[in-house]
């Protein structure tokens, strides 16, 4: 069974972590909710999420997929925090994904992870400037080279679906996604 480590960070985006965590856990996909610090996470609209664990306690453990939920400040206190960025380098150094929706690529591109790539995210959220190396386009979900991003709280989702494909295949995406009753 695949393992994935979702970070949890205050003021991450609620829609997006509770959308990531629960469609994979309805693929039966090991999914560890880890706060960057002890205690709840207060998301960025004031909805309390309860971590599964801290990140001090799983960052050195081995997981198939890190993925990033964004919002505001929480994306960049991800960007902020040094074990984030080791974790997420190690990953690529090993061949694994990593993903970020929203406001999160941005960590992905400050750690080097999306140079030479394509990716999406929340309009604004990066400045394209900033990161030359990074070819952003304008689509709900960008799967390049074992990275994976995503717009917004709208393409969560999608992108929650993107990963379940990924991680274990298109018939499990088929269906959970058909358990969703999602209009076609």
């Amino acid at each position: 069974m695949p393992r994935v480590l979702v970070p949890l960070a205050q003021g991450c985006e609620e829609l997006e972590a509770v959308t990531i965590i629960d469609l994979l856990r309805r693929a039966e996909i090991e999914v560890v909710a880890a706060g960057l610090t002890e205690g709840p996470v207060k998301a960025s609209r004031g909805v309390q999420l309860v971590p599964d664990t801290t990140l001090e306690a799983v960052q050195d453990d081995d997981f198939d997929m890190v993925v990033l939920p964004g919002g505001l400040p929480g994306a960049r206190y991800l960007e902020e925090d040094a074990r984030v960025r080791a974790l997420l380098q190690r990953h690529q150094r090993n061949g694994r994904y990593t993903a970020a929706i929203c406001a999160a690529p941005k960590v992905l591109a400050a750690a080097g992870l999306l140079d030479g790539r394509r990716a999406t995210s929340y309009p604004g959220a990066v400045q394209a400037r900033d990161f030359p190396e990074v070819q952003f386009i304008d689509a709900p979900v960008v799967v390049d080279a074992g990275v994976v991003t995503s717009r917004g709280p709208g393409t969560a989702m999608d992108f929650a679906l993107e990963l379940i494909e990924l991680l274990v295949g298109r018939e499990c995406r088929d269906r959970v996604e058909s358990g969703l009753v999602r209009p076609s």
